[in-house]
């Protein structure tokens, strides 16, 4: 198993004079003069501490600005929560939304200060240009202008586990390319018995819709996947993404494809060693470094030769920062949350969160440091979700999606999917199902904002 990164690959030697000197300095009427500000996040154990490590080092590196970071549950505990805060009069200065939920904030009018316009106001440099563009597109408006604040990003992989593949008869650097190659090489598994399940997911609706829909450069949704208009409406049930789900459902019943549920629950079997192959975050490499017993290596997402020749970009998960409004915020704050923002972005900060956590590089000079600092040579296949964001081109269909109630659709997908890996209805039947209910929840959500 190759080493994880570490933070080790990043020099820190200016951090940490910055550090030493503001403890040992007593404190100054400068300092005591600072604008404090508060951001809520949604991240737990190591991104945790890493993140609370980089407001550490921003807030020990200059005498102007103070950010008080709290954690506030998980992503859909902190959306809540946050627009609550914000009807109170109460909202933090930033706070990290996940990419479903990106939609809902484009339509929260007053809530939110638009980066670019955080930018334009503090005389604060925020570059959209230095995001790669498959992030920066997905955080941006139909104007392509940055509207929240890209951060912690990762995109769905397959990882395998190398000595089942050993196991098996295949050789290590065998992973198939094409969906015909994984079925096929699927079923060599399930012959061997090589393990308990030859090929999982943690995600069927984000590695088998959204990212299918994407590398293959096939509309999820109409107007751009949402981001041209409200009136959009679900293309989910095209023909490639019918023979998509239809042979998951082969493969189910060929047993070399093993349901395990919602919401990433396909992660614990993966790491067990209980699977062969799974679609998971790029993320779960943190999880495989300090968990896994076993040699593992990381692959592109197979595509459909009968779809498309060449695979495009795929799209990213995670969340970013939105700035807040509320009553009688200063200049001064906004001008903080900017500059809080542009340290995030800063090379050092990116690639050093990235080392850490295992989330991709999402600026384009970070990605650059980390290259320069052995990141990806000492650490093999380390880069291969950033190769795979940037394939090809971005298109409309590749950039994202804007789809109000996101949410709220992924679990229709996972609902009518379900009753089709328990029989009770085929592929076709299931995507229509679940394109006419999730049209519904579309329509709802377009009233709710238009009128």
């Amino acid at each position: 198993m190759d080493p994880a990164l570490t933070a080790a690959h990043i020099p820190r030697r200016a951090a940490l004079a910055a550090a030493a000197v503001a403890l040992a300095a007593p404190q100054s009427p400068c300092a005591a003069e600072r604008t404090e500000i508060t951001v809520w996040h949604a991240m737990g154990s190591t991104p945790g501490d890493e993140f609370a490590k980089l407001i550490d080092r921003f807030n020990a590196g200059q005498d102007r600005v103070r950010v008080r970071g709290l954690y506030k549950g998980a992503y859909k505990e902190l959306m809540v929560v946050t627009a609550s805060a914000w009807r109170a009069g109460e909202a933090p200065h930033a706070a990290q939304i996940f990419e479903v939920g990106t939609e809902t904030m484009l339509r929260a009018g007053a809530v939110i200060k638009p980066v670019w316009q955080l930018g334009e106001q503090t005389g604060v440099k925020l570059d959209s240009d230095a995001y790669i563009p498959s992030v920066r597109g997905y955080y941006s408006d139909s104007e392509r202008r940055l509207m929240a604040a890209p951060f912690n990003s990762s995109t769905a992989i397959c990882w395998y586990n190398l000595e089942a593949f050993a196991k098996a008869g295949l050789k290590p650097d065998a992973f198939p390319a094409t969906w015909p190659e994984l079925v096929t090489l699927a079923r060599a598994i399930r012959d061997r018995q090589a393990a308990k399940y030859p090929v999982i997911t943690a995600s069927v609706v984000w590695s088998h819709f959204e990212q299918f829909s994407a590398i293959h450069n096939l509309p999820y949704a109409t107007e751009a996947n949402g981001f041209n208009g409200l009136d959009a409406e679900l293309r989910i049930n095209s023909p490639p993404h019918v023979r998509n789900l239809q042979r998951l459902l082969d493969m189910a019943k060929a047993a070399t494809f093993h349901y395990t549920g919602r919401d990433g629950s396909g992660d614990g079997a993966f790491l067990s060693g209980d699977a062969a192959i799974t679609f998971a975050s790029s993320a779960l490499r943190g999880s495989l470094v300090s968990s896994a017993k076993f040699r593992w290596a990381p692959a592109f997402l197979p595509y459909d030769p009968q779809v498309i020749a060449q695979p495009i970009n795929s799209v990213i998960g995670g969340a970013s920062f939105w700035v807040l409004t509320a009553p009688k915020r200063s200049p001064e704050e906004y001008r903080a949350v900017a500059e809080f923002l542009r340290f995030l972005a800063q090379p050092d900060s990116d690639a050093e969160w990235s080392a850490v956590t295992g989330y991709v590089p999402i600026t384009h000079a970070g990605y650059a440091l980390a290259e320069r600092h052995g990141a990806f040579a000492n650490n093999s296949g380390a880069d291969l979700p950033v190769r795979q964001l940037s394939r090809g081109q971005v298109t409309d269909n590749s950039r994202g999606f804007h789809l109000g109630r996101m949410p709220e659709i992924r679990t229709i997908i996972e609902e009518e999917c379900e009753k089709a890996l328990n029989g009770e209805q085929d592929a076709q039947a299931a995507l229509d199902s679940a394109v006419a209910r999730g049209n519904k929840v579309l329509r709802d959500f377009q009233r709710s904002v238009t009128h």
